[in-house]
């Protein structure tokens, strides 16, 4: 199987191609472009550099959230315009899964912390036991007081440190550091960001496990409101509030 695998989650953008259990290409950057700048291009330098046919491609894994918002949705047009002109199945990865897949086969536990602003972030606690990642936390959006409190029982539980990377370690490093007291460790620079290669192999995985949809069916798993949906929700809430004072109509 020939699968191409897209990321666009967070602040790095990826493309890779592979085919069984060889990668074949993959392009990663993390830069002030827009991911509308980045990810097409790299698709067709990728394609250029391996003299990739696109209609050899059986499968197109994205990372379908939670991240940025922008970036998601230009991931996911991305994916779904591809699907729909090859013809092909899409494989919605979960994007804190795929990211605490970079550290395959770690014997700690594994902590995925993408920052999602106003003190929270997205996050899951995840292990590898026998070779296959097994979830312990499913991804979601809580604060970081309670991910480090959540963190430090199950380290407990588990007799483990704790392995934390993505981008919301720089900055809630210390406040995590702070809450865990010498339980937690770093994944260096080489591992500790989005990777388009291991969203590609658990698109892969998925699909062996018929857990694929159609371009049309695809959608992206935001796990909470925009800032615009939210200030709206506010702003019409202040709107009934002062409807029920007889300050407005």
């Amino acid at each position: 199987m020939k699968v191409l695998g897209l990321d666009s989650s967070g602040l790095v953008a990826g493309v890779a191609l592979i085919q069984d259990d060889v990668l074949i290409a993959e392009y990663t950057t993390d830069y002030k472009k827009t991911h509308s700048q980045t990810l097409l291009p790299m698709l067709d330098e990728l394609r250029r550099m391996v003299d990739l046919d696109l209609k050899s491609i059986d499968l197109i894994a994205v990372a379908a959230g939670p991240g940025s918002f922008t970036g998601l949705r230009i991931g996911s047009a991305t994916a779904k315009g591809l699907g729909l002109a090859l013809d092909i199945p899409l494989a919605a990865v979960p994007t804190v899964d795929a990211l605490a897949y970079n550290l395959y086969g770690c014997e700690q536990l594994i902590c995925p912390m993408m920052d999602a602003r106003r003190g929270q972030v997205y996050t899951g606690i995840y292990t590898f036991v026998n070779g296959e990642m097994q979830v312990i936390q499913e991804q979601c959006a809580i604060s970081v007081e309670e991910l480090a409190g959540r963190l430090k029982e199950e380290c407990k539980k588990y007799g483990k440190k704790v392995v934390l990377l993505g981008d919301g370690v720089p900055v809630y490093r210390e406040k995590v550091q702070e809450i865990l007291q010498g339980q937690c460790e770093f994944a260096p620079a080489s591992c500790n960001r989005q990777r388009a290669a291991c969203v590609a192999v658990l698109g892969q995985s998925l699909a062996a496990a018929g857990k694929t949809v159609s371009s049309d069916d695809f959608a992206p798993e935001y796990l909470r409101m925009s800032q615009a949906e939210r200030e709206r929700m506010e702003a019409d809430e202040a709107h009934r509030e002062l409807m029920k004072a007889g300050i407005t109509k």
